[in-house]
């Protein structure tokens, strides 16, 4: 009876396999993209970087004056302190705990700020490129785009990467740029 049940399984497995098969497309066109590429490479993100960077770089180059001022005090002190009353350097040794206690919190808020808004531009530009390589894999009839970071294995005529970056430049340079040809099926 465990024997007819074994044969009777594997009958049935092998009858679903061969239904599924046949009613799949013969003609899929699937295609592969490098996410991670498109982030590095897209001229979006080289802008939404280089906003960033312009946006934070006032607040970076007051952490960096702050710091060497910090610095200075700090080599001042030690310079000076053979010379200095001990009243005079315990008050110069309060300043700098203070200084250095004012710069770590400005350096966190800078840090949580930069994160922010980082985190912030790059939802928005995900959601451009998504809708960019939707676009592009319609316009190019695709039945299927994967991303490249889930798959383990995939032949190099499925991606179509560079097209879709064709695509984002021609989009960032002119609206209305006709979609390249696809790399392959």
């Amino acid at each position: 009876m465990k024997r007819f049940s074994i044969i009777a399984l594997a009958a049935g497995a092998a009858l679903a396999a061969s239904l599924v098969q046949a009613q799949a497309p013969t003609d899929l066109k699937v295609g592969v993209v490098s996410y991670a590429r498109l982030l590095q490479d897209s001229p979006q993100a080289k802008k939404t970087m280089e906003a960033l960077r312009v946006e934070f770089a006032p607040k970076q180059q007051d952490l960096v004056k702050l710091n060497a001022a910090l610095k200075a005090k700090a080599d001042a002190l030690e310079k000076n302190r053979a010379t200095m009353s001990p009243d005079q350097v315990t008050k110069a040794e309060k300043e700098l705990r203070d200084g250095q206690r004012e710069f770590s919190q400005k350096q966190t808020d800078f840090q949580e700020d930069a994160n922010t808004r980082q985190n912030e531009e790059m939802s928005k530009l995900e959601a451009v490129l998504v809708k960019e390589v939707q676009t592009y894999a319609q316009a190019q009839k695709f039945d299927l785009v994967l991303a490249s970071n889930g798959i383990l294995y995939s032949n190099n005529t499925l991606d179509i990467t560079a097209n879709v970056l064709a695509v984002l430049k021609a989009s960032d340079s002119a609206p209305a740029a006709a979609a390249p040809a696809p790399a392959g099926k």
